[in-house]
């Protein structure tokens, strides 16, 4: 590998050394986060920021704590696949009612640590491999899974052993509905709220190591399009032992995608129906289990996520996602009433802040995000942070935690509720890049795009054109956050014109931007990348439209695959990586939530299929596929894979044994050397 390859991998993209996973804790005193030590380290410890003087404390030491981990336990890897989480040492952390107190799992052992307390982290005992441990109020006991049951230390098993998973999130509502945990402390930290999983009815799906034949083979339960999700219940456990089931029509809307207490006496979640067209925010009173609606947010396609709504504000009003007349602009209500307009699009609420609305939101280019005060009842918006680049918002008990991104990198800054700042420190490896794409809107829909070219070009010089991207719901490509341009500096600096195209499809242009691909992927999606990609040819030149290559990873990589199938008069070579190439076997909640139900909707999914094609390939394709990712299973490019063979049509296969979708420790980087190799080769 050349330099910044081997500088990229042995800092996880530049992220090592980088605080996350923030939360207030003591009245804002606290600001708990992990990190690690620096730039090559890859553990990381549990820190605290004393907001009152600036001074940061590590309060747990990985390395120390587990000199020797061994390997993660099965269910530990599984809920950070889930969670896009590829650091090592401590993963998560729970605090209890106070914020003095954390609790963590750490390889399966469980240990706690109270901030100001000598002695460092003590050892918690737990009946096998812990996950997801959550303290009570006063940290005087610890919730935990393991083996699939709910666990108290002190204290044994709550869960009746039925043979339903208890106290985890199923693989739907932690891979697509943002809900990664299953249990749920009452504040008085006596009564857990608790999830059963049943997952009987759903398919397996198998991995098997060709590189180490002689390991079993693992395998886990996939709601696959069409099929069964799993059955999930909501379950209410008393320190007496009795149980009470919360009811609500789940046959109507059977996702859970939020839970929680709002008082010893009132449990708040919400629901969704399958296709997620009808979101509920339901009260719940847990000692009778029965439920009653508080509010309703529909949309005729499908209700797109927006975090932190719905809600119920402190006043009692609710708050609800709502756009606007057309689609034009994602937005907020009150009690059903309007609260935005056309002129900003909204992305997330933070919380409450003074009392008024702390929110996330575009107000000019997609590319770039404000933090912004929105007054509930005059709809006044005064900013916080809306300078050029990305700037995000971590709101408790008073104090703000903002951060800012743009092409000089990360600013971070605590802000207490006295008015002092402070800022948790970033160790992690200055970016070696300083890069300012090209923002351009194109075509009739302003489909948003980037454009980096080498350092040092000069201009005349005809370039080959790679497109790198995405091109999926859910993820924006096209943002003026500064890590994400570090890669593709890379392959500019190649020798490439390197081109980024959020289709419609993606978010935060419009919701009618986003609705495009409702009932279908594939003709949008490569509609939209040829016609941005021409108007950028009539733009710039220099782009060399004789040579166009096309690489990218999951909906990437269908894209990419698809780019050399269905339009080889545009698109001349590809690397497709993690490519659902049939989306009859993806999973539920993503897939039914665009396409509909299979059943209802062969067409749709006979369309977007890109095993049919196959027999059409006549540009050069590198298929890469790693051999152990659970989301996009490997079956999909190899089924594409065998289609082409049957077909005669020469290819490349490129399988990785043991690499899940996240590509850790240094995989990526090695796949884009071969990579780089292919399109050379290909476009010269």
């Amino acid at each position: 590998m050349d330099d910044f390859l081997r500088l990229s991998a042995d800092t996880a993209r530049f992220t090592h050394g980088t605080p996350r996973a923030f939360a207030f804790g003591d009245d804002g005193r606290l600001l708990w986060f992990l990190r690690s030590t620096g730039p090559t380290d890859p553990f990381e410890g549990l820190w605290v920021l004393d907001t009152a003087t600036g001074a940061e404390t590590l309060l747990a030491d990985p390395r120390a704590l587990c000199p020797e981990p061994g390997e993660l336990p099965l269910a530990e890897r599984r809920l950070r696949e889930r969670t896009r989480l590829v650091a090592a040492g401590i993963g998560s952390y729970a605090l209890s009612g106070d914020g003095r107190r954390a609790v963590f799992a750490l390889y399966g052992r469980l240990y706690g640590v109270t901030a100001g307390a000598d002695g460092g982290p003590v050892a918690i005992a737990a009946a096998g491999p812990a996950l997801d441990p959550r303290p009570n109020a006063d940290g005087s006991r610890t919730a935990y899974v393991t083996d699939d049951a709910l666990h108290l230390s002190p204290g044994g098993r709550v869960s009746p052993d039925d043979g339903a998973r208890w106290g985890v999130a199923e693989f739907a509502a932690a891979e697509e509905l943002g809900r990664a945990r299953g249990h749920w402390w009452s504040p008085d930290g006596q009564t857990l709220l608790a999830a059963r999983v049943d997952e009987s009815a759903l398919p397996r799906r198998w991995f098997a190591d060709p590189a180490h034949p002689e390991l079993p083979a693992e395998d886990f339960a996939y709601p696959e399009a069409g099929g069964p999700n799993a059955d999930v219940q909501l379950w209410v456990l008393r320190p007496d032992g009795s149980r009470v089931r919360l009811n609500w029509d789940a046959a109507a809307h059977p996702y859970v995608s939020e839970a929680g207490w709002e008082s010893d006496t009132e449990i708040l979640l919400t629901v969704q129906d399958r296709l997620q067209r009808s979101v509920l925010l339901l009260t719940a009173d847990p000692a009778s289990g029965r439920t009653r609606e508080l509010s309703r947010t529909e949309h005729p396609r499908w209700v797109d996520p927006l975090p932190g709504t719905p809600a119920r504000l402190p006043d009692g009003r609710m708050l609800t996602a709502a756009d606007t007349p057309g689609g034009a602009a994602r937005g907020l209500a009150l009690d059903g009433k309007p609260l935005t307009g056309d002129g900003i699009q909204v992305r997330r609420v933070a919380g409450v802040h003074g009392g008024r609305l702390l929110i996330e939101a575009g107000l000019r280019d997609p590319a770039e995000q404000q933090v912004l005060l929105l007054d509930p009842d005059t709809g006044a918006l005064t900013p916080l942070a809306d300078g050029p680049g990305v700037h995000s918002v971590q709101a408790g008990a008073g104090a703000l935690l903002l951060t800012s991104a743009d092409a000089d990198g990360y600013r971070r800054t605590v802000r207490t509720a006295d008015g002092r700042t402070c800022a948790p420190a970033d160790l992690a490896a200055p970016l070696p890049h300083r890069v300012v794409p090209l923002l351009e809107r194109v075509t009739e829909h302003g489909v948003p795009t980037a454009l980096v070219l080498p350092r040092g070009h000069v201009p005349g010089r005809r370039l080959p054109v790679l497109v790198d991207g995405y091109g999926g719901p859910g993820f924006q490509d096209v943002c003026a956050e500064p890590r994400r341009w570090q890669a593709r500096q890379w392959w500019a600096d190649q020798g490439f014109a390197v081109v980024t195209v959020d289709n419609r499809g993606t978010p935060y242009v419009s919701p009618a931007f986003t609705h495009a691909v409702y009932r279908g992927f594939s003709e949008v999606t490569l509609e939209d990348q040829v016609a941005a990609l021409r108007a950028l040819g009539e733009r710039h030149p220099d782009l060399d439209l004789g040579r166009v290559g096309i690489r990218g990873w999951s909906y990437g990589g269908y894209l990419a695959a698809m780019a050399v199938l269905r339009r080889p008069d545009v698109f001349h070579a590809a690397a497709a990586g993690a490519a659902p190439t049939d989306f009859r076997h993806y999973d539920t909640a993503y897939t039914e939530r665009y396409l509909g139900l299979p059943q209802e909707h062969p067409d749709a999914y006979a369309r977007d299929s890109l095993l049919p094609d196959a027999p059409r390939l006549t540009r050069p394709l590198l298929l890469v596929t790693g051999l152990a990712d659970d989301n996009v299973h490997p079956s999909h490019t190899l089924r594409l894979s065998q289609a082409l063979t049957d077909a005669a049509r020469p290819h490349r296969l490129l399988a990785l044994p043991g690499v899940t979708h996240m590509t850790p420790n240094g995989i990526r980087e090695k796949v884009m050397a071969q990579e780089l190799a292919f399109f050379r080769s290909e476009l010269a």
